[in-house]
């Protein structure tokens, strides 16, 4: 009995990598915006990695929304564009989610701040046996945060760690071994800009890894070296206060330099979204 050609194409299609699917976003500070919960961005998560292992598609690019990173994009070209090369951008702060609800008719429905979206990520990975790899602050610290994940999470996958202080001249090895360590989720602490370039940068030398998530200060939270707020805190927008309590000298400059910008530009740049129309034409690209 001769084999029907059109089986074959049937399990080649079932094989081929699916498109990722389109993310509903909403136009806040001049950043496309994901409209999604923390618990709907986790099953993303899961979904875009298991769909990129060993496919050959460029990861996803990550990066999240906050009073720093809206004040920066306003003041800085370069890393306006960066921002715009992101697949999902998810509303860090609750200044963003409070701008959604007033000024627009998609309100984000949550703050997903990383530092609480990191649970979520890896309560999903564990049922899914997804791997991650953390990259980025100090080699101690890094270490600490490491070693914090593997109590809370026993049986999550954890695929390896590297520091964060090495040049360009290490990158193409580094990315190798990210590759090698079949990693699924990249966790990039480096601090604006710097995460969101090397991502950017990198992008293409990561095939086959699922998402570039940067997290900015998650491992000094998971370390225990910084505390979060209250609940009732994070939840009036005033968790930025609390940090600054805690660390006045270093944060002080900051919020005092970001924060007003930032409101400038929630008020000014907020209003209908495209959709990711960007995001979904590098996906097509990528294929």
């Amino acid at each position: 009995m001769t084999k029907d050609p059109r089986l074959d194409e049937f399990a080649a299609a079932l094989r081929a990598p699916r498109k990722s699917k389109p993310v509903k976003t909403v136009r806040v500070a001049d950043l496309d915006t994901a409209v999604l919960t923390r618990r709907e961005l986790a099953q993303l998560m899961v979904e875009d990695c298991l769909n990129r292992r060993e496919s050959g598609l460029l990861p996803r690019l990550v990066f999240s929304s906050n009073g720093q990173g809206i004040s920066l994009a306003g003041s800085d070209a370069s890393f306006a564009r960066l921002m715009r090369e992101a697949d999902i951008v998810h509303a860090d702060g609750m200044s963003a989610v409070f701008a959604s609800r007033l000024l627009t008719r998609t309100p984000l429905p949550e703050r997903i701040a990383t530092t609480d979206f990191f649970h979520d990520a890896a309560e999903a990975s564990r049922a899914a046996g997804l791997r991650f790899f953390f990259l980025g602050a100090t080699d101690i610290q890094n270490a600490a945060a490491v070693d914090a994940v593997g109590r809370l999470y026993p049986d999550l996958a954890i695929a390896g760690r590297h520091h964060g202080y090495f040049g360009p001249e290490e990158d193409e090895a580094l990315c190798a071994r990210i590759c090698a360590a079949r990693t699924d989720v990249l966790w990039v602490a480096m601090g604006k800009p710097r995460q969101e370039q090397w991502a950017v940068q990198n992008r293409d030398r990561l095939r086959g890894v699922g998402w570039i998530k940067t997290c900015g200060g998650l491992y000094s939270f998971l370390a225990g070296d910084a505390r979060r707020a209250p609940d009732w805190v994070q939840k009036a927008g005033f968790e930025w206060l609390h940090r600054f309590a805690q660390e006045p000298a270093r944060l002080g400059p900051r919020y005092l330099l970001t924060n007003a910008h930032a409101l400038w530009r929630l008020a000014r740049h907020t209003g209908p979204s495209s959709r990711g129309a960007r995001a979904m034409k590098r996906e097509a690209a990528a294929t």
